[in-house]
């Protein structure tokens, strides 16, 4: 059996009770490690699950598939994600290919930022479409998440933004040169998130948000370090969120008693954790 199996947000011990006993029963275990992070060391996991963990990169996820499903339909194999397992489509495709193959699946489901962004005041059933921030370029500045955003803040709702991050990229010089050199880590901050935003409605001009706009940035959700503040984009966008990894909600409407906890997260005075 495959088992996809979800970690949650901060360390080894966020794994749930039958994630964990999932995985001490598998022959291979498997940490997909490109669409998220945990905030600890490989050798942390290992240690705690009694088991040698693979990192499993991009490139084995999306072109060499067949590493983690060989023998799948004769022992017990492990695919743990950080966070939710379906919190990312990768995850989804993992689990048809494993059925084309006839191998039987089974998901243990944990939470995600797209659940837990709740502890920042914000409702989550006043959220809309969530949209993903991708690092800008020289040469391509994506903006076809803005219609979202500005569709989510007309009707009033709330914006989860997933912040692009970077491992095991390969430079451009490296491809072009016909050979893979992969580039540093990289993790999108808040900071970056609402400068980009901010250039974009600067070229658009639609008036989707702007730097009077309340946001909530939150930083290492679930740890003991986890930062929440609520500001405006302009106040926000100097604030030191401190380590990886970020995530950044731009506000709707806001309810009353959404008000009055966001009141704790205010960027002057602030209750952090």
């Amino acid at each position: 059996m495959l088992f996809i199996i979800g970690l949650g947000l901060y360390d080894e011990q966020d794994i749930t009770v039958r994630g964990l006993a999932a995985v001490k029963r598998c022959k291979r275990v498997f940490l997909e490690a490109y669409t998220s992070i945990l905030l600890v060391d490989k050798e942390k996991l290992e240690a705690f699950y009694g088991k040698e963990v693979i990192v499993a990169d991009r490139e084995m996820v999306e072109s060499r598939i067949e590493v983690i499903l060989d023998g799948a339909d004769k022992e017990d194999v492990a695919f743990m994600v950080v966070g939710d397992p379906f919190g990312a489509t990768t995850h989804t495709d993992l689990e048809l290919r494993a059925r084309a193959l006839n191998i039987p699946t089974k998901v243990i489901h944990n939470a995600s930022i797209m659940n837990a962004v709740g502890a920042c005041g914000l409702q989550l059933y006043r959220f809309g479409e969530a949209v993903s921030i991708v690092f800008f370029t020289d040469s391509w500045r994506p903006d076809s998440f803005y219609p979202r955003i500005a569709a989510n803040r007309q009707r009033g709702l709330h914006t989860l933004c997933l912040l692009d991050i970077k491992v095991k990229e390969p430079s451009l010089e490296s491809l072009a040169r016909g050979r893979k050199v992969y580039e540093p880590p990289r993790y999108m901050s808040v900071n970056t998130a609402i400068e980009q935003l901010l250039e974009i409605e600067e070229s658009r001009g639609e008036g989707a948000y702007g730097p009077d706009t309340l946001c909530v940035g939150v930083a290492r959700l679930g740890a003991d370090s986890q930062s929440i503040v609520a500001g405006t984009m302009e106040e926000l966008q100097n604030y030191d969120f401190g380590p990886p990894l970020h995530s950044l909600v731009i506000a709707g409407n806001t309810h009353v008693i959404e008000e009055e906890i966001l009141s704790a997260y205010r960027i002057h005075g602030a209750a952090q954790g």
